[in-house]
């Protein structure tokens, strides 16, 4: 039968503070998540790579059969997408001998012709309008990669920099407070805006992961990957559960 109410609802999100909030704690779980398994079991960044795409390619094909916005499932998938990001980006930047650089610059391209190809395909990039097989194909592409884009951005402004794990926090913290003086400051396109603030989020919550479980020396708090991993994921839960959590309404 014809659901009209879900026809006037995306299947992602509505962006509200709510959002933005449980974005970062995502972020900062898919980084301490992603070396706990590369890293701290031992896989390697290759093989997580492998488990991480088999685990979002399940999740990503629930979400598409699913006939309307699943706040649990949304969220599952967006976990599953940043951690992937953390293994793909540092087998990229590592093993592959890209370098920081070099792999924020390859991502940074990627995400640009994600967006650009979906622009001129279905004609807009607002995430409300994220409905049926093809938005969700874009919307999704676009996230991965800039999950990984962000994994290499926030790893090179720490580490390759020199900048530190602190300044990275400020600096990506305060870009993101820039852009959101530009969403209510000026006429720049909201869309535009929204994957900007996107983008800014994983680095950041890359600074933060790596600032809970890399050494003191190494100007971290030497945290259990493990523990941070669990506490992240229990305050993401608790933000899901006790959050409004709404549908983006779809545009007419």
């Amino acid at each position: 039968m014809h659901n009209s109410h879900n026809d006037a609802f995306a299947k992602v999100p509505a962006i509200t503070l709510g959002f933005w909030l449980i974005k970062i704690l995502v972020t900062t779980l898919g980084e301490t998540g992603g070396d706990s398994v590369s890293m701290s079991l031992g896989l390697g960044y290759l093989a997580s790579s492998g488990l991480f795409v088999a685990v979002f390619a399940l999740l990503l094909w629930q979400h598409i059969a699913s006939t309307g916005f699943r706040p649990f499932l949304y969220w599952a998938t967006l976990i599953a997408s940043t951690t992937l990001g953390t293994t793909l980006s540092d087998f990229a930047t590592r093993s592959l001998g890209l370098g920081y650089a070099g792999g924020s610059l390859l991502l940074a391209v990627l995400v640009v012709m994600a967006l650009v190809t979906w622009q001129r395909c279905l004609g807009r990039i607002n995430v409300a309008s994220v409905k049926g097989p093809a938005a969700e194909g874009f919307y999704w592409l676009s996230i991965t990669f800039s999950q990984t884009l962000g994994t290499a951005l926030g790893d090179w402004t720490a580490d390759g920099a020199g900048i530190g794990y602190e300044g990275g926090i400020a600096i990506f913290g305060g870009a993101l407070l820039l852009v959101v003086a530009l969403r209510f400051a000026s006429r720049f396109s909201p869309p535009l805006l929204f994957w900007l603030a996107f983008v800014l989020t994983r680095p950041l919550g890359a600074v933060v992961g790596d600032f809970l479980d890399k050494p003191v020396d190494d100007g971290g708090l030497a945290l259990s990957r493990f523990a941070a991993t669990g506490s992240l994921l229990i305050a993401v839960l608790l933000l899901i559960t006790f959050l409004p959590q709404r549908p983006a309404k779809t545009p007419h």
